[in-house]
């Protein structure tokens, strides 16, 4: 069975200690630790011996395990077009003056310490029991997103351009990432150098196929778009260093906001999609871990939980007792069929 952890990005307002003994309660093997809040703190890790170790003492404390951490806020500032939005999602260190150049170095310098972190950290715990290569998940930022609507008329070369950018800057991070055995996990999504199969394909390419990109998979990014989000998983069964768990459902607005989202808020009833607790969307979940199991995914299934609507411990409780109801142990016995053979027979 596959352990089942929970992202806390979206619960970086609990203190970490207030937050574990609840997950446990629930069900949870472990945690996928935001790079905010008090979760994980990079340079702290770096600068302090003791930081890494206190954090797997309290980890164990309340039978919790860690898989991956995750720098998604860092992540999005080194390819972007950076405005205002930025300065509420970075460390001051990071945002600095706000000179957008700047930034993205300092994004960049970040990203390549949350490696070092990474290793540090697993490097100090007790029992190693990982299934996959440490894994940093993270965003990359894009600085031709807003020319995903080719108007006006945008040239392929223009795109290139963008994706020519993304390597600049992201192969110097992945040398690091080698340097230090730990896999960068790109959650394709929108507003990032790849939100669906193609620019996967595209960055993928971009950058070389570096050993160390590779993909956290979120089924919830591509069911809106329309993009065959099972698929996914077939086309990069070597790439997949994460699964986030997050639903969502679609078609189910009043016709008056698209896939765009018509500059709404999140839960506002006239959207076209929305984001949902898990097995409340339009994910087929059963298919996803079927497809996982094919590619012999047998890391974290981490449940990113988003719901406007529901109470987030209800919808996280919820989350894990749906997925460890459609999880299941590998048959490692041959086909289903193979005891009609009489050579096999009792």
């Amino acid at each position: 069975m596959r352990p089942i952890t929970l992202f806390t990005g979206q619960w970086a307002d609990l203190p970490l200690a207030e937050l574990l003994p609840k997950l446990k309660e629930m069900g949870y093997d472990g945690v996928e630790l935001a790079c905010w809040g008090d979760h994980f703190d990079v340079d702290k890790a770096l600068a302090d011996d003791s930081y890494v170790t206190e954090k797997w003492a309290l980890l164990e404390s309340h039978g919790m395990t860690c898989y991956a951490i995750s720098n998604h806020l860092v992540g999005q500032a080194i390819c972007d077009n950076i405005d205002e939005r930025h300065k509420a999602i970075l460390p001051p260190s990071v945002w600095g003056d706000g000179e957008p150049e700047g930034v993205r170095q300092r994004a960049a310098e970040h990203m390549t310490n949350a490696a070092r972190a990474c290793r540090k950290f697993m490097d100090a715990k007790p029992n190693k029991d990982d299934v996959l290569a440490p894994v940093v998940n993270g965003f990359t930022g894009s600085s031709i997103w807003h020319a995903v609507y080719s108007f006006p008329p945008t040239s392929q070369e223009y795109i290139q351009n963008g994706f020519d950018d993304f390597a600049k800057r992201f192969l110097p991070i992945l040398d690091i990432f080698e340097e230090c055995d730990v896999n960068f996990a790109l959650e394709v999504h929108p507003t990032e150098i790849a939100f669906d199969i193609a620019s996967a394909h595209r960055a993928l390419a971009a950058v070389g196929h570096h050993k160390r990109f590779g993909f956290n998979y979120d089924p919830s990014h591509f069911v809106y778009q329309g993009v065959d989000y099972i698929r996914f998983i077939r086309e990069f069964p070597d790439r997949i260093y994460h699964a986030h768990m997050k639903d969502a459902w679609f078609g189910h607005g009043d016709g008056t906001v698209g896939v765009f989202g018509g500059h709404t808020e999140f839960g506002d009833p006239s959207r076209f999609w929305d984001f949902r607790s898990i097995g409340r969307g339009d994910v087929k979940f059963g298919e996803v871990i079927t497809a996982l199991t094919d590619i012999r995914y047998f890391g974290p299934l981490s449940v990113e939980w988003e719901d406007t609507r529901m109470d987030r411990f209800h919808g996280a409780k919820e989350s894990y007792e749906y997925l460890r109801k459609l999880d299941f142990p590998v048959n490692e016995d041959g086909l289903f069929d193979s005891a009609f053979d009489n050579s096999k027979q009792g």
